[in-house]
């Protein structure tokens, strides 16, 4: 053994089979999904013993079946991913949202890889498969970066698919040839490669290599209240736990007020995360807007007076991809009492975002907020679908480069004398206007009733005037047509 942990006389497998678990669909009487893929693998090995002289018994390739759980689990992943030839991850759009796999793609892609020979193309040592067609997707950047043909495969496999081919007997033909030359070209990378065997990674502690999320998809749930060891003394602490996070203004209903948002999230579609409000404002202020965003306000945080110059701040900066939701738990005694006054200090404050969307922020309670926790569930989707819809209008409204802006003879005329030089034209003042000698036949060519699509000098003087037309308001309304001391 060496002392990465392989045996160097032991033949490595070939290839590694990273693919996406699909779970079931709950069906009554519902296969395995995942028999497609294992059918997939055992094709891989078959063709691939075909082409090498692997000996009997030896593992051509790895697939784990093991659903991503348990630490023995996690080693054995990590066992193989250091150690296989080739690593084969199966495009699809469930792969590219799956953690697991990006870890996967992550740890093979830590170990460098080198030609065989000073003649042979250099490779990533990755062979994509397309299980489902992809043209609708966008690929994350290391996909997208990977330059690999898959015309190859044959012209069935690349519109439809693998695992299309597999599932239809029209497409049998097709199947064997594309599994055939993806077998060739897994021995051909791990033949025209070196990649050395890799040092065992920790798995669970490595990132994913895709960006997982689109984000749009993504929803940033902050929150901005107390935890118990900052709360002012009239305040009752059962509403709060040790992190800002803990808050719970609907106690003893529900769970704390930001994990019920997750929940309420994930059943729009969303991908949520929860951060405290102090650790995102300042971002949010300079608008660097990740993804759509939650904040979830607790009115009695108004009371200090640097949340309430944060909150003021942030109302100012009209981030319009935060909506704003603000709990407030009408059962709670501390709230009914003090509560006109601080519903004030929140209007104060939030008048803004107040009059960009009311509805969203205060939902069907009216001005007292959101009483029960039924107001709040009625609420959180109409604020995050806001939130969402903003987003994406920014991040479309949002040019690469300003453009350029176009040069106006008309505004240099208006500015006069002294604007771009003593003549308006920044000193260069346009030749004087000289008609071109008369020319019979040429001016024939150009008469209107020859056929040709020419307009009439007359024609072009009303357009002209036309389409400079003033609009009444402006103080020089009247002002000689642009040209017109030089015609």
């Amino acid at each position: 053994m060496n002392d990465r942990g392989w045996d160097e006389d032991e033949a490595r497998p070939y290839f590694f089979l990273s693919y996406a678990h699909t779970p079931k669909s709950g069906a009554r009487g519902a296969g395995d999904p995942n028999h497609w893929v294992r059918q997939l693998y055992r094709d891989l090995c078959e063709a691939v013993l075909q082409l090498t002289t692997v000996p009997a018994g030896v593992p051509v390739g790895f697939m784990d079946e093991s659903m991503h759980q348990g630490e023995l689990w996690a080693e054995r992943l990590s066992e193989e991913l250091a150690s296989c030839r080739v690593f084969v991850p199966l495009y699809s759009p469930r792969y590219f949202n799956s953690v697991p796999c990006g870890q996967e793609w992550h740890a093979f892609t830590r170990r460098p890889v080198y030609p065989a020979t000073i003649d042979a193309e250099r490779t990533s040592g990755i062979v994509p498969v397309l299980w489902a067609p992809m043209s609708r997707y966008r690929l994350p950047k290391v996909a997208s970066e990977l330059q690999f043909n898959h015309a190859g495969f044959g012209p069935d496999y690349a519109t439809e698919g693998l695992y299309a081919l597999m599932k239809l007997s029209y497409f049998r033909a097709a199947y064997e040839l594309a599994v055939h030359r993806l077998a060739a070209r897994i021995v051909q990378v791990a033949e025209e490669t070196v990649i050395p065997v890799g040092r065992r990674l920790d798995f669970n502690a490595l990132p994913s290599a895709f960006n997982v999320t689109a984000p749009t998809k993504q929803l940033r749930i902050s929150v901005l209240t107390y935890h118990q060891g900052e709360l002012p003394p009239d305040r009752n602490p059962d509403f709060y736990g040790a992190r800002r996070t803990d808050w719970h203004p609907y106690r003893p209903a529900g769970s704390p007020i930001a994990q019920h948002a997750v929940r309420l999230a994930r059943q729009l579609g969303f991908q949520p995360t929860v951060h405290e409000f102090d650790d995102e404002v300042e971002s949010i202020i300079e608008g660097n807007a990740e993804a759509p965003g939650l904040l979830l306000l607790d009115r009695w945080a108004l009371r200090d007076p640097h949340r309430r110059e944060l909150v003021r701040r942030f109302d100012r900066c009209d981030a319009t991809w935060v909506s704003v939701l603000e709990p407030w738990n009408s059962d709670d005694p501390e709230c009914d009492g003090g509560g006109r006054e601080l519903v004030e200090l929140s209007d104060q404050i939030l008048r803004i975002t107040r009059r960009a969307g009311r509805p969203s922020f205060l939902g069907v309670t009216g001005p007292t907020g959101l009483d029960t926790l039924e107001d709040f569930d009625d609420a959180l989707p109409r604020a995050a679908m806001k939130a969402k819809y903003a987003f994406e209008g920014r991040t479309r409204a949002e040019p690469e480069e300003p453009p350029t802006p176009r040069p106006s003879l008309r505004e240099a005329f208006r500015r006069g004398p002294g604007a771009y030089g003593p003549d308006g034209f920044g000193g260069h003042r346009p030749e004087p206007y000289e008609p071109e000698p008369y020319d019979r036949d040429r001016d024939r060519d150009r008469d209107p009733d020859s056929g040709s699509n020419h307009r009439t000098a007359r024609d072009n003087d009303h357009r002209d005037t036309r389409d400079d037309r003033d609009d009444g308001d402006d103080p020089d309304a009247g002002m000689a047509p642009l040209g017109g001391p030089y015609r």
